[in-house]
């Protein structure tokens, strides 16, 4: 099963703490979406997490596991679905072109509110992802305002 991860789950520590298996871990593209962390933290409620919004001049890098269909279910719980987030499916684009189709998963709307910021802690969660992502994504991700 492929899932595109493009918060906190692109650190690959984070996964396997969670007892999320993956056998692979590759760079995906997401086109159509871009990033904002307007999704209402349970701990914080000035804090934000990832999630994605449709913009069709954007794009949202992230990471594309390859997972048990078993653990699907763990992922639901750590996201929160489906009060917190929905299971969505999504056609990403890998570095040699090739288009697969992965679950991503997008806040629900009544969980979604603007000016928000991500904590230094939680941003530090994307930016285990920059072994893969591109430079410049990881440079913007760098220069996002934290609380």
């Amino acid at each position: 099963l492929k899932y595109f991860a493009y918060g906190s789950n692109m650190d690959p520590e984070r996964m396997r703490k969670r007892g999320i298996r993956f056998s692979r871990r590759e760079h995906a593209v997401l086109e159509g979406f871009r990033l904002e962390f307007n999704k209402v933290s349970s701990r914080n409620t000035r804090e934000g997490y990832a999630n994605i919004v449709k913009d069709p001049e954007s794009v949202v890098e992230g990471i594309l596991y390859e997972i048990e269909e078993s653990d699907l279910r763990k992922l639901d719980r750590f996201e929160g679905y489906p009060s917190h987030y929905r299971r969505t499916r999504v056609y990403v684009k890998l570095d040699d072109g090739e288009r697969v189709e992965a679950i991503t998963y997008i806040a629900q709307p009544e969980k979604v509110k603007s000016g928000l910021r991500p904590s230094k802690e939680y941003l530090s969660h994307l930016l285990k992802g920059c072994d893969l992502l591109s430079k410049e994504y990881c440079e913007k991700l760098k220069r996002i305002p934290t609380l």
